[in-house]
């Protein structure tokens, strides 16, 4: 544990924000990806105190200390090179995401959900869908506008641009995507849509990695991601109306 006044006498030189994130337990907050490009600037992470805001690092507009003229333009060219394929995410994703942004914030990790500047950060999302006496109508109003920030320097984002830009209606692509949203909602604080949709699809890439043919009886027996998702989207919208 430490004051804010210690934390402040131990701020890096040129850091103005004091950088905080909430979650369930202390090692899921340490393990956050949103941290990854804290901890590279080696940042400390805690709405103001002495004059130094306090930042969510779970939502959008995070600013870090300023770049240098030629890294700007490195990450303004490497935003417009991404900018099919965020178009593209953004097709398969529909509603589940408000928009694609192209960020710096993450360092390892190849994508993120982030909320809203003025909206609920994930930790609130997830402990307002917990409260008992909740009403069904109520679930709009708790889950928060999420947006998906990409990384251009992870490899798989790489990948998949490259695959994109040969075939974007390619099924393998919706799939990666779908996965990488799930996973993106597991990571960044978030709880998962379905549970099951997001088992079928581990076991489908577990399949591959293994290098698995599935024979005329299992391929008859699989479920259609798409399918998957519909029927999904149509027990929500039952349990809405009940």
């Amino acid at each position: 544990m430490t004051s804010l006044k210690d934390y402040v006498t131990r701020m890096k030189e040129g850091q103005k924000d004091i950088y905080y994130i909430t979650g369930e337990s202390k090692k899921a907050v340490e393990n956050s990806l949103f941290l990854e490009r804290l901890k590279k600037k080696d940042m400390k992470q805690l709405k103001e105190y002495d004059g130094k805001k306090l930042v969510s690092a779970t939502k959008e507009g995070l600013k870090l200390d300023e770049v240098s003229e030629k890294e700007k333009k490195r990450r303004e060219e490497k935003k417009k090179s991404f900018k099919n394929l965020c178009k593209t995410i953004k097709e398969i994703l529909g509603d589940k995401v408000e928009k694609m942004v192209v960020s710096d914030k993450i360092v390892d990790s190849p994508c993120c959900l982030v909320t809203g500047e003025y909206g609920w950060t994930t930790n609130m999302e997830r402990i307002m869908k917990a409260q008992t006496l909740r009403d069904n109508s109520m679930s709009s109003y708790i889950s928060s506008k999420k947006i998906m920030e990409i990384n251009p320097d992870n490899g798989i984002m790489e990948e998949l641009k490259k695959r994109a830009e040969v075939d974007k209606n390619d099924k393998s692509i919706k799939d990666l995507v779908l996965l990488l949203y799930d996973t993106a909602l597991l990571t960044s604080g978030f709880s998962l849509d379905d549970p099951n949709t997001f088992a079928v699809r581990i076991h489908k890439m577990q399949k591959l990695g293994l290098n698995i043919d599935e024979d005329e009886t299992a391929a008859a027996d699989d479920v259609d991601m798409s399918s998957l998702e519909e029927e999904s989207n149509e027990e929500s919208k039952m349990e809405e109306v009940d």
